[in-house]
C-alpha cells in the first residue's frame, strides 16, 4: 500500500467520499453526512487528505483531518477533526485504517494541533472499535451532529 497526500477535491478522493456517502445513506438512511466541507480544509498545515492506493494504483481507503478552534458548535482550542476515514468493503481487515489513522494523528501532531476529535455513528462499530482500540474516549459532543441521538464523538490527546 501507498499512502499519499491529495487534495479533498481530488478525482480519487471525490470517488471514495461518493462511496462513503452511500454507506451511510444504506446505514443510517439518509442523505449522508452534511457536514460542510471545503477542499481548502485540508491543505496543510491546517489539515491534510490521504488516500492509500493498492499495488495496482487503485485508490481503496481515505482519510483526513482539518483544524478546529474553540467555536459554538463545541470544538476546543488545538483540535483536529478526523474526517472521511473510509476503506472499501474489499479491502477491509487488512488493519489499511488503523495505518490512516496513525499517520493522521502523526501529521496533526506535527502541525501543533493538541487533540484528535471524531465523530461517529451508533450504526458504524467497525469504526467505533478501530477508535476505542487507538486510545480514543467518548467525549462531549461537537460539530454538525452534536444535538442527534445517534451520533457518537470521541477524542484522544496528540
Amino acid at each position: 500500500m501507498h499512502i499519499r497526500p491529495v487534495a479533498f477535491d481530488h478525482p480519487d478522493a471525490v470517488k471514495l467520499n461518493d462511496q462513503v456517502q452511500a454507506e451511510y445513506h444504506v446505514r443510517y438512511g439518509d442523505g449522508g453526512d452534511a457536514t460542510t466541507l471545503d477542499p481548502s480544509h485540508f491543505t496543510p498545515p491546517a489539515g491534510l487528505y490521504l488516500i492509500a492506493y493498492d499495488e495496482d494504483g487503485s485508490p481503496v481507503a481515505t482519510g483526513g483531518w482539518r483544524a478546529q478552534d474553540a467555536n459554538d458548535e463545541g470544538y476546543a482550542d488545538g483540535d483536529a477533526e478526523l474526517k472521511r476515514m473510509y476503506v472499501i468493503e474489499q479491502m477491509r481487515g487488512r488493519g489499511l485504517a488503523r495505518r490512516m489513522l496513525a499517520a493522521l494523528e502523526d501529521d496533526a501532531r506535527t502541525a501543533g494541533r493538541v487533540r484528535m476529535v471524531l465523530e461517529t455513528g451508533t450504526k458504524q462499530p467497525e469504526a467505533i472499535a478501530l477508535y476505542t482500540s487507538s486510545g480514543y474516549e467518548p467525549c462531549a459532543k461537537f460539530g454538525y451532529y452534536r444535538t442527534y441521538e445517534e451520533s457518537l464523538c470521541y477524542a484522544k490527546p496528540l
